[in-house]
């Protein structure tokens, strides 16, 4: 067991990772994971306290580069962040990767932001440099390249066209700026699509806003 245990540790190291005992202290600094094991996190990645990652999720930066996961974030299985000569900071109360996983890269100078209680699924990427915004949305299987989306209130927020800026449906998302309060939701080239007010979706029932 300790010689299987040495090899895992020597094959981390040698891609950059910490070792399975590097993982382990960050448990107890306050970062929860159920599998330890199957998380891959390279050094210099920070992750603050409270933030949850699930298996299968890897943080991998490589040198000179540079990645944060805020506090009481939730990384879902299938996650992986990468820093590849860019960077990339996810703020607090974030959840990303339910439904599918999801994939952030920034290469070459790239800078990607993610917000405060901003919420990623359904198996989309982020390449080149996005902005997600404080409470914004991207709701399904969506590539997106140099995207902005508006600050505002989280999913859970009573006013839809209070929440932050969302994409939802399917498809590429190219140099697209959504505002607070608007969404727009497309199957093909999100480029094509029609900003629509964020109630549009989700009219008030019983004088309560439905959550999307």
């Amino acid at each position: 067991m300790n010689d299987a245990r040495l090899t895992l540790d020597s094959t981390r190291r040698s891609m950059g990772f910490l070792s399975l005992s590097e993982i382990v202290a960050l448990c107890e600094q306050g970062v929860v994971m159920p599998d330890p094991a199957s998380v891959l996190i390279s050094r210099g990645v920070k992750v603050e306290a409270g933030a949850i990652l699930w298996p299968q999720v890897i943080l991998q930066s490589a040198l000179g580069s540079a990645l944060t996961i805020g506090a009481n974030t939730i990384l879902f299985p299938g996650t992986r962040v990468v820093a590849d000569g860019g960077s990339v900071s996810v703020g607090s109360e974030a959840e990303i990767g339910e439904e599918g996983g999801f994939t952030i890269k920034a290469e070459a100078g790239a800078v990607i932001e993610i917000g405060n209680g901003a919420r990623l699924l359904g198996g989309g990427s982020l390449t080149r440099s996005n902005r997600i915004g404080v409470g914004a949305q991207i709701l399904g299987p969506i590539r997106c390249q140099n995207c902005r989306l508006g600050n505002g209130g989280s999913y859970r927020h009573p006013e839809p066209d209070e929440r932050g800026g969302v994409l939802k449906g399917s498809g590429v998302a190219r140099d697209v700026e959504v505002p607070r309060g608007y969404v727009i939701q497309a199957f093909g080239l999100f480029a094509d699509g029609t900003l629509q007010r964020q109630s549009f979706f989700h009219p008030p029932k019983d004088g309560k806003a439905m959550a999307p």
